[in-house]
């Protein structure tokens, strides 16, 4: 019996860029299904974790993850700019479209162009806010552009909160995260602890 990951995740997290081919690359190695599950991490997540953004946390902790993005950039040999042009940047149209293809087109599509977007953010100083580039993102992984219309129906939305408080209820307070079975895995840099329990089963 294969298992199954949720990943939850913000499409704009430096930390889910780093690791996302890697964690699609250990789950397809494992015969795991992953279940694509983008998240408000600012409005839902951080409120009732105790999480803050980026603008309003401590000087120390904002020059130190400058510092360990770069460690993990140059580690993974992962190109990333660290102060992209659009970041801060709103995740929730590009979570919603990540969802639509996901509802449409299966969880390899949303993890492809989850992929996209994340990369749009980190290598390319894109604005993923911006719904011509969502369209264009589309494109490139030559989904269908009706995909963007449907990003805005209700069916979507819901899925979006629906997903979002399931994190909160699975104990999740930070992006990425893997849960499998319940066991909570933490942040790009827990990605080995992940692979040893999936080869465990």
């Amino acid at each position: 019996m294969s298992l199954s990951i949720d990943y939850y995740f913000a499409p704009q997290s430096p930390y889910a860029y780093l690791g996302h081919l890697r964690f699609w690359d250990i789950a397809r190695k494992a015969g795991a299904e992953v279940r694509v599950l983008p998240i408000d991490l600012g409005g839902k997540v951080f409120p009732v974790s105790g999480g803050l953004p980026l603008g309003k946390r401590a000087p120390q902790r904002q020059a130190y993850r400058l510092l360990e993005l770069r460690r993990f950039s140059e580690w993974l040999h992962v190109p990333l700019n660290l102060e992209p042009k659009y970041f801060p940047v709103p995740g929730d149209d590009a979570a919603r479209l990540i969802i639509a293809v996901d509802l449409q087109d299966g969880a390899h599509a949303a993890m492809s162009l989850a992929d996209s977007i994340l990369r749009a953010v980190w290598e390319q100083d894109r604005n993923i806010a911006e719904e011509a580039t969502l369209a264009a993102l589309l494109a490139e992984r030559e989904l269908p552009a009706a995909r963007l219309e449907a990003s805005h129906s209700q069916a979507v939305q819901e899925r979006y909160e629906t997903d979002s408080q399931a994190a909160v209820d699975a104990g999740v307070f930070g992006a990425p995260s893997y849960v499998v079975d319940g066991e909570i895995f933490w942040g790009q840099d827990r990605l080995d602890f992940l692979e040893r329990r999936l080869k465990g089963g």
